[in-house]
């Protein structure tokens, strides 16, 4: 079966489809990829010997019943990441052995209580299993299925001794993946790690940018004077495009902004994170008239950026950012 490129804009399931699965597990990437998702999003934090694996942070009692383990009590301590104090249990502080005795839990209990009914049924996987499972469901769907991985603190594990940019594109280079048309992009929030990589793959790299505060690198003032057309500009020099948090975009009141039509002017993709669809993360205008875990209308808010010219999205409820997208490709939604 010829296997065929994702339609624009691209739909990227946000830690795979962890609106109905505990976030990062294989369970959710699966589920991601049996939804329509075109890429599936690893957080790549590593471990104390050096391998890869897929957590939103290198602290894991949110997300995996660490705390239960009695072995590992004394594990606990209190670090300084990215200028903050966090107090828990690190990746870096665990073999890999070690963490696959840990299973993963859902991180918003509250919010998805329905997650909860698979907590203690998966691993933290690795990023080699993530691309193997890319690779098996490309060939089983003959769809394209990349994967998005996200470098998570790249100064604070540099200064350990744990830098994760030679390590990720070494594993990039085993699968093949080290071509500009290559089903993968690399993003970060820092920016002095996207210049390296710039220079070690040709694959394309993302500038992730909040909607408050600066790189934990120092190298920019602000992510506000990154997407000024001048900073745009700057931004285009080492990467292929801008993943903005969605209020960069559309306000929480308030008309849409320039910013997809200044980063297009340079040449920069927009990718904007992320879409909801609980009321608690929804803009005011789609929330429904429940509770903050109900769920309001995504769709319409995904649609509503779709006709901004968005060039991808992140999504946790992937089967909803997919309908969204194919209704908007329809001619009778053109009309």
């Amino acid at each position: 079966m010829a296997v065929r490129s994702a339609p624009s804009p691209i739909v990227i399931a946000h830690r795979g489809a962890s609106g109905e699965r505990p976030e990062h597990t294989l369970l959710s990437y699966r589920l991601a990829i049996e939804q329509g998702a075109d890429f599936i999003e690893p957080d790549l934090v590593p471990t104390k010997d050096g391998v890869l694996v897929a957590r939103h942070e290198n602290e894991i009692s949110g997300t995996t019943d660490v705390a239960n383990h009695a072995e590992f009590v004394a594990r606990k301590t209190t670090k300084t990441i990215d200028g903050a104090a966090v107090t828990g249990w690190f990746t870096e502080d665990f073999t890999l052995a070690e963490l696959k005795t840990l299973r993963a839990r859902e991180r918003l209990p509250q919010l998805r209580p329905g997650n909860t009914r698979f907590d203690g049924q998966a691993e933290i996987p690795t990023l080699d299993e993530i691309i193997a499972l890319a690779k098996q469901a490309s060939r089983e769907t003959g769809r394209t299925i990349g994967i998005y991985p996200e470098t998570k603190h790249p100064g604070y594990f540099a200064s350990i001794g744990l830098p994760l940019e030679a390590r990720l594109v070494a594993k990039l280079h085993a699968a093949g993946w080290d071509r500009a048309d290559a089903p993968v992009f690399i993003q970060s929030f820092e920016v002095a790690n996207l210049k390296a990589l710039n220079s070690m793959t040709r694959v394309p790299l993302i500038q992730l940018m909040s909607a408050s505060g600066r790189p934990a690198d120092g190298a920019e003032p602000s992510y506000a004077a990154m997407a000024t057309p001048e900073g745009l500009k700057r931004v285009a020099a080492y990467a292929t495009g801008i993943g903005p948090e969605r209020t960069m975009i559309v306000p929480p009141s308030g008309a849409a902004t320039s910013l997809v039509a200044d980063a297009h002017a340079v040449g920069l993709k927009v990718h904007p994170w992320t879409f909801r669809a609980e009321n608690f993360f929804l803009l005011p205008a789609y929330r429904s008239g429940g509770a903050p875990g109900d769920h309001g209308r995504l769709a319409e808010e995904i649609a509503y950026f779709i006709g901004l010219g968005i060039d991808g999205f992140f999504s946790d409820y992937p089967y909803i950012g997919v309908s969204a997208r194919d209704a908007s490709a329809s001619p009778a939604h053109r009309k």
